[in-house]
């Protein structure tokens, strides 16, 4: 019975080394290409805000202003982003509403009655809000030097 046990343990245990062990950069590998990011680089006090164009194993290729950039996966600290959403059309609606009311002011005997009119038009459009920012990717913490 104790074997069994023993057996139990020791596979629970490697089953979750094998899923701590799992390399996080695979997640990024895994952002569909357009995705809006946010880098934190090393050293740098303020994060990099890109697009995503394509990542590997060993770097991540972005767009920032028009302009194609390549970032080693050793610059990175942490990488946030924000998944590409199919967006519905925005459209914009008007809405115009007329309204005829009765004239009830006197006019001479020859003339005719004239109605009043007014008339009023609206637009509403219609959007919808971004997602929020995940992080994706934070640089393992080394392990201390002995």
């Amino acid at each position: 019975m104790s074997r069994i046990a023993l057996l139990l343990i020791t596979a629970a245990l490697a089953a979750g080394t094998a899923t701590g062990a799992e390399d996080p950069w695979v997640k990024v590998q895994a952002l569909k290409s357009r995705a809006e990011l946010r880098i934190y680089k090393k050293g740098a006090r303020e994060p990099l805000m890109a697009t995503l164009d394509e990542a590997d194993g060993e770097r991540i290729v972005i767009v920032v202003k028009n302009q194609q950039l390549a970032i080693p996966k050793e610059d990175i600290d942490r990488l946030d982003a924000r998944m590409v959403v199919k967006e519905p059309r925005k459209f914009v609606k008007e809405t115009t509403s007329k309204v005829t009311e009765p004239d009830y002011t006197p006019h001479p005997p020859a003339g005719p009655a004239v109605p009043g009119e007014s008339t009023s038009t609206s637009f509403s459009h219609s959007s919808t809000s971004k997602p929020d920012f995940e992080t994706v990717y934070r640089r393992p913490v080394a392990p201390p030097k002995n």
